[in-house]
């Protein structure tokens, strides 16, 4: 018999497990992802391919995608090979200074938790992905945040990468003015019309806000989002950011991604000087390939992309797969020491500032 809080976990993670293939059936343009390989990444966002009747589709995903079966069968059945791990899984709250950060001229970017980032160019405030104050109350937060939120930088900028509740969270967005300029993928007006943020600017793919000083871009990648398991997935678009900084520096958010041949592409036509590559939620790999990179996929998308340096996110904070929280940065370092890359990876953990 499944326990109450089990059955609890399983319900709320629906929204944010790969169910992509279950909810609707798929058309023929859903299962061409063979004949969308041979098209490079402009010429699917050009030609919508990405553009469902109804919904969005991963163009990048081939036919056979893990269903609520599969999530059944990992959740009731499979083996967990790291539950004896778990017991070593560290709680870090996070405590920031931000008067050395607000005081920095230049580009600094500071990891805050699981996927949130806050980047500071040349004055501007570009806050990513924020999720402040945890998840379900079944999902333990392991880095609680412990400064004040006002004593932040209030954003200029939101971005959202996607529409999952690790990354979209209606909570955290709704202690800032809502004046904030949101910066997301198509879709999600319900959403922010619920809290009052009516100045927005939706991008699809390849599309890109200005404001004179630094460019945000939009760009693909190999995801899915969904926030109504009633409603199905990819009622809403995702996405990968490239922000060209005014400062200089050019910054690659990954947003939640399984790895992908776009990242090549994507290296060809930027001069990435920073990956920001979210890594975690990779375990099993059967059931998560077609959502998440795990470390080796990693190091291969940060060698495509050709950016000078990189650090993960998407780890630490919340156990949405099997590995320990702890345990991403750890398996991300020996595949950079395999590759000889150890010089590109930067370390940070939750809290911590890089300065340009």
């Amino acid at each position: 018999m499944i326990a109450a809080a089990r059955r609890g976990m399983d319900l709320a993670i629906l929204s944010m497990i790969p169910l992509t293939g279950c909810a609707h059936a798929q058309t023929p343009q859903e299962n061409s992802a063979a004949t969308n390989n041979d098209m490079t990444l402009e010429q699917i966002a050009r030609q919508k391919r990405h553009h469902g009747k109804d919904r969005f589709i991963n163009p990048f995903t081939p036919s056979g995608k893990k269903g609520f079966s599969d999530f059944l069968k990992w959740k009731l059945f499979s083996e967990n090979h790291f539950r004896e791990q778990y017991a070593d899984e560290p709680v870090t709250p996070v405590k920031i200074d931000w008067k050395p950060i607000m005081a920095h001229k230049g580009l600094s970017v500071t990891f805050i938790n699981h996927a949130s980032v806050l980047i500071r160019d040349a004055g501007v405030s570009i806050l990513v992905d924020p999720v402040f104050f945890g998840l379900f109350p079944i999902f333990k937060n392991f880095t609680p945040i412990e400064f004040e939120i006002d004593t932040m930088p209030q954003p200029d900028h939101v971005l959202i990468t996607h529409g999952h509740y690790d990354h979209l969270d209606k909570d955290t967005l709704s202690v800032f003015d809502p004046k904030t300029h949101v910066v997301s993928p198509l879709g999600y007006d319900s959403v922010f019309s619920s809290i009052g943020m009516k100045n927005r600017t939706k991008l699809d793919w390849f599309d890109a806000f200005d404001d004179g000083e630094r460019q945000i871009i939009l760009l693909p990648c190999n995801h899915w989002t969904m926030r109504n398991p009633i409603v199905g997935p990819n009622r809403n678009l995702w996405g990968s950011y490239l922000i060209k900084t005014a400062s200089g520096p050019t910054i690659f958010i990954s947003g939640d991604t399984a790895y992908f041949q776009g990242f090549k592409e994507i290296g060809e036509q930027y001069d990435i000087d920073l990956a920001i590559l979210s890594v975690g939620a990779y375990e099993p790999r059967w059931f998560m390939n077609q959502s998440h990179m795990n470390p080796a996929e990693t190091v291969q998308a940060m060698q495509d992309l050709k950016a000078k340096k990189m650090f993960i996110v998407h780890w630490g904070t919340f156990r949405l797969g099997d590995e320990p929280v702890h345990v991403p940065p750890v398996d991300v370092r020996r595949e950079f020491q395999k590759a000889n890359m150890t010089e590109r990876f930067l370390d940070l953990k939750h809290g911590d500032t890089l300065y340009f």
